[in-house]
């Protein structure tokens, strides 16, 4: 087997097809467009696939997806998660001389998941497939580059394996769906705006759930997708006609989602792929539990995993029980509120902060209260009653540490996300402020999708 080649020899479904063949562990690792691809295989069967674009933004989308049935999986939890492993934040973390660091962080957070008790193993298992079909996904797509193979095994534990030839299959059928979408939709990270709010009241928009709408304000068709519990397909397919129209708009994919492969017409089929395949709605996916497996605990609540949400329970046939209700399991519009608008404060003594918070939040959905003085900050959170608090860490008078643990001790506000905003990137800020009662932490400078992201995290 080679080291390493170029694409223009080898295509993504032959390298995956060639693998699936070999009795080698090895780790694929693709590059092209500034994103690597990592594609951890073990005797022809995948463990584990992940990409370097957003690989967190990538977890907590398929958790926030679980979540709607696990009720264990809190936010908390999952901010938690991402404060302990997420490179960029935590790396001192996940480096320790087992060689524990050779695994991608975020395999390293769904393994925690299973350790302390928050998922079991078949939830994993359900949570890994989703994530690699994802990933395939994008890979398939990709046109130009270079691949290379790990010179040493990969030191990554197996949760459960997946049949590389029915990953590709599933892939190729939601490729295929994108496809019927084109020219018009061509990534599932553009962004949907309505361009007249009034016309989601008149009969142009049957079908349209109102806190959909609501959402159409700069996040992706993949993220709204899971911010309403709802297939992206399916999401899409709605969306198409008003596209077509011109009622919605789309914008082009934040960065840095614009560097993974568009949807394109010449996608090659091939092994025993058919057109009778496209009329399945999922091909479903053998997953043999490792031996090597992560043991699950007899007292993790949810252990009989007796609720999942359709999408992923169909994903796998008679993984899940028959009985369930699959209406019960839908977040609607019906169970949500409609035309929420959440208010935000923001507190900063720097004027040019605020004003960025503002302008990049300031919408229908969201209020922002912008205060510049925080030594009267206080009396303004509680009379305006904020959903979410974003404070600033360094100001003069009193600190962001103070400020938080003010806030925390009015009962009123126990449980009101505080989100700090600032320039300090040590561990021991950040600890420090987990301590103080804070939710989250966000690193001046960022980026409105940075901003967009941990808000949402925290109030959807």
């Amino acid at each position: 087997m080679h080291n390493f080649g170029t694409l223009a020899r080898l295509r993504p479904q032959s390298l995956l097809r060639h693998l699936s063949s070999c009795d080698d562990t090895t780790c694929l690792q693709v590059f092209s467009n500034l994103v690597t691809w990592s594609i951890y295989l073990k005797q022809g069967r995948i463990i584990y696939a992940t990409h370097s674009v957003e690989p967190f933004d990538r977890l907590e989308r398929h958790l926030r997806r679980l979540s709607y049935q696990i009720p264990q999986l809190t936010s908390e939890i999952r901010v938690e998660l991402r404060l302990i492993f997420e490179p960029d934040l935590h790396h001192q973390f996940i480096e320790d001389d087992s060689g524990i660091n050779h695994q991608p962080a975020d395999y390293q957070a769904i393994q925690w998941l299973i350790t302390e008790g928050h998922l079991n193993t078949q939830q994993a298992t359900l949570l890994i497939q989703e994530l690699v079909i994802e990933v395939v996904e994008s890979f398939l797509l990709v046109k130009t580059g270079k691949f290379a193979f790990s010179a040493e095994q990969p030191e990554i534990s197996e949760i459960c394996i997946l049949d590389v030839k029915k990953v590709i299959e599933r892939c190729q059928i939601q490729l295929q769906n994108w496809l019927a979408l084109t020219p018009y939709i061509s990534s599932p990270y553009q962004r949907p705006y309505l361009l007249v709010t009034s016309i989601v009241h008149s009969q142009g928009f049957p079908y349209l759930q109102p806190n959909l709408t609501n959402w159409m304000k700069g996040f992706s068709l993949r993220h709204l997708a899971v911010m309403i519990n709802q297939d992206e397909i399916e999401l899409a397919q709605t969306l198409y006609p008003y596209i077509i129209k011109g009622e919605v708009i789309l914008h082009e994919p934040d960065p840095p989602f614009d560097q993974l492969p568009r949807n394109v017409e010449n996608l090659l089929l091939s092994w025993s792929y058919t057109p009778e395949l496209l009329e399945t709605n999922v091909v479903d996916i053998p997953v043999e539990a490792s031996k090597n497996t992560i043991p699950s605990y007899a007292d993790i609540p949810g252990e009989q995993f007796q609720n999942i949400s359709a999408p992923v329970r169909e994903s796998i046939p008679g993984l899940i029980s028959n009985n369930i209700d699959s209406s019960s399991e839908r977040v609607t519009a019906a169970t949500i509120t409609n035309k929420k608008v959440y208010k935000i404060i923001s507190v900063d003594d720097s004027p040019t902060i605020l004003k960025e918070i503002s302008r990049f939040l300031e919408s229908e959905t969201f209020v922002v209260v912008s205060i510049d003085d925080p030594l009267k900050s206080v009396m303004s959170i509680i009379r305006h009653k904020p959903d979410l608090i974003l404070l600033d860490l360094n100001m003069a008078g009193i600190d962001g540490y103070e400020l938080c643990r003010i806030i925390r001790n009015n009962a009123l506000f126990k449980n009101t996300p505080v989100i700090f905003v600032t320039g300090n990137k040590g561990i021991v800020d950040q600890v420090k402020a987990r301590f103080v009662g804070a939710s989250g932490y966000l690193t001046k400078p960022f980026t409105r999708l940075e901003l967009l992201k941990i808000v949402f995290t925290h109030l959807t």
